[in-house]
């Protein structure tokens, strides 16, 4: 590897790593304004993202013990933020499902963050833009792989 590449992809990690910190203290402070933890908030996430799920899928998606995810649905269901529903196919089931009132609640949140982001988009070309959205598909795969690595053990 060239040392022009191996400072450039140097530059992609360190980038990378801002953009994770920067991240993490921007879903902390959405989770805070929420009344919720940074875990629970990014759960909503899956939910907001993927749709009603189970808590063994929750479990798998988060990386999270099942006795640990029950609780967290637990605290999130008396917040009133996911709620309970039979699962359509397998009575034994359950699906949780975000509470449609309160993902409208915290949409303002994003606001700027979508906006801008929006804006910063127009700097680029399509291609470029394809670019990045495959870094990002790749980054967020690989960090999901990390951490099962991680998890793993605890279960």
């Amino acid at each position: 590897m060239s040392s022009e590449r191996a400072e450039l992809v140097e530059r992609v990690l360190g980038g990378s790593r801002a953009l994770s910190t920067e991240t993490v203290m921007f879903h902390t402070a959405i989770a805070e304004q929420r009344g919720l933890s940074a875990v629970e908030s990014k759960v909503t996430d899956y939910l907001a993202r993927l749709g009603p799920q189970t808590p063994k899928a929750l479990s798998q998606l988060s990386g999270l013990a099942p006795a640990s995810i029950t609780a967290l649905i637990d605290r999130l269901e008396g917040k009133g933020i996911v709620a309970r529903k039979p699962h359509p196919e397998d009575r034994r089931k359950v699906l949780i499902e975000i509470d449609g009132a309160a993902m409208a609640s915290a949409a303002p949140l994003w606001d700027h963050l979508v906006k801008s982001v929006r804006e910063t988009c127009e700097n680029y070309t399509d291609g470029e833009l394809e670019a990045v959205v495959r870094f990002l598909t790749d980054a967020a795969a690989i960090t999901h792989e990390s951490t099962e690595l991680i998890t793993q053990g605890d279960r």
